[in-house]
């Protein structure tokens, strides 16, 4: 007979506490099986059954945490849940609360990556001080990726637009697959051993770890640490990391992204050499404009030869009609006092008829001492006017000139001025 006295509890309360109990003493775990009765809510919420050959269980998985998820489990499925037991009070339902989901082995390859990753870390094929500088300009690209995958269309593309006279070259291989390993390594060592790129591309879209596998390859890790040619990866989506990337010379977010990184932008280019184009020109007009007024100032500090040549011109007639109007004076001088000795002789002569001879002896020399008189000025006019002449800017010019300037810039006007050794420029 069952006691009046025990504690009487609701439903409610009997599945609060259940629900309790397992939360508390069932923390969350992973849990593996099989997807079944997979639904879909309009809510964004997935419903489905996971089991074994012996066992199922309800399981919830809610749209604040599916929309993490890069995929849809399908009828069947083989996954791993990360779940929380629980029980959903109304009903009495006993469920998992899922938290994250992968596919089933996806926890053994993100171990076996981790231990991968280590290694080569430990060994330091992912040190800074090895990686390669891509080049700014690359002659050839190499694109090392499936022909089928959308990750290539997306390069192409992207490439088109920035860079579009960069010759490429693809060098096709699988992505995915059991195989697919080893034959992107070879893909890579015959891109290296042709030596036809200066840069190489190693791309494919998003995946699962699975799909991402044959880029976490140790072999593949250690050919691109020893290619001579740079490589540029971009492997899967912003989230997604292989081996493959932290060993690359440059790791790229996204396909499109390693496209951007491996070319220089046109529209950008253009943007530049106009700039510089325009900086140049500045430069040049400024320039010139300083040597035009440095031109200007030693135009006005140089005499003009025409104007040296009026000048010369003017002093030589100026010289030549002195020496002809002193020439004149003195001969109408002479010919004065000639004239007035002839008028007191003449005076003289019936008184002085003895001293005829005598002034005629006189007015001889006196003719001859006139003529030589005469002979010498003219003779000397004549070497002033020969001197005149060899001083002549007209002939100075007939046998060349130039203007000369010292060291610092200054015209010489004297050839005193230098000294043997002094550089000049004509």
């Amino acid at each position: 007979m069952v006691s009046s006295t025990a504690a009487i509890i609701t439903v409610s309360e009997l599945n609060r506490l259940a629900r309790l109990a397992l939360e508390k003493y069932l923390p969350s775990c992973w849990v593996a099986g099989e997807i079944s009765n997979f639904t879909r809510a309009s809510s964004g919420h997935w419903y489905f059954t996971l089991k074994d050959e012996q066992s199922s269980v309800r399981c919830a998985f809610f749209r604040n945490r599916t929309q993490f998820l890069d995929w849809t489990p399908s009828e069947g499925d083989k996954v791993e849940i990360r779940a929380q037991a629980t029980l959903y009070e109304t009903r009495g339902d006993y469920q998992l609360l899922v938290d994250a989901m992968r596919r089933a082995g996806q926890g053994a390859l993100y171990e076996e990556f981790i231990r991968l990753k280590s290694k080569l870390e430990a060994e330091g094929l992912f040190g800074a001080e090895q990686k390669l500088t891509p080049p700014r300009f690359p002659k050839r690209l190499g694109i090392i990726t499936s022909l089928q995958a959308a990750a290539l269309q997306d390069v192409l593309k992207t490439l088109e637009i920035r860079w579009p006279s960069c010759p490429i070259i693809i060098f096709p291989t699988p992505v995915q697959g059991p195989d697919a390993a080893a034959m992107i390594n070879q893909s890579l060592r015959d891109a290296i051993r042709r030596k036809e790129c200066d840069l190489l591309l190693l791309v494919r879209g998003g995946g699962s770890l699975e799909d991402l596998r044959p880029f976490n390859n140790e072999q593949l890790a250690r050919t691109i640490y020893a290619s001579p040619i740079p490589i540029i990866t971009g492997i899967g989506h912003e989230t997604d990391f292989s081996i493959a990337d932290f060993v690359a010379d440059v790791r790229a977010a996204t396909p499109t992204a390693a496209a951007q990184l491996s070319t220089p932008d046109r529209q950008e280019m253009n943007t530049q050499v106009g700039s510089l184009l325009a900086r140049i020109n500045r430069s040049t007009i400024r320039k010139i404009n300083e040597q035009m007024q440095q031109l200007d100032g030693l135009s006005r500090r140089v005499i003009h030869p025409g104007n040296a040549v009026s000048s010369y011109q003017k002093h030589l007639a100026q010289i030549t009609k002195r020496v002809e109007l002193s020439a004149v004076n003195h001969l109408l001088l002479a010919k004065q006092t000639l004239e007035n000795r002839k008028i007191a002789l003449g005076s003289l002569v019936p008184k002085l008829s003895p001293l005829r001879l005598e002034i005629n002896t006189n007015n001889a020399s006196l003719n001859s001492i006139l003529n030589r008189a005469f002979a010498d000025r003219k003779n000397k006019i004549e070497k002033n006017v020969y001197a005149l002449q060899q001083l002549n800017p007209d002939k100075v010019l007939a046998r060349g000139y130039c203007i000369a300037f010292n060291e610092n810039g200054t015209v010489i006007k004297q050839a005193r001025s230098l000294s043997i050794g002094s550089k000049v420029e004509i």
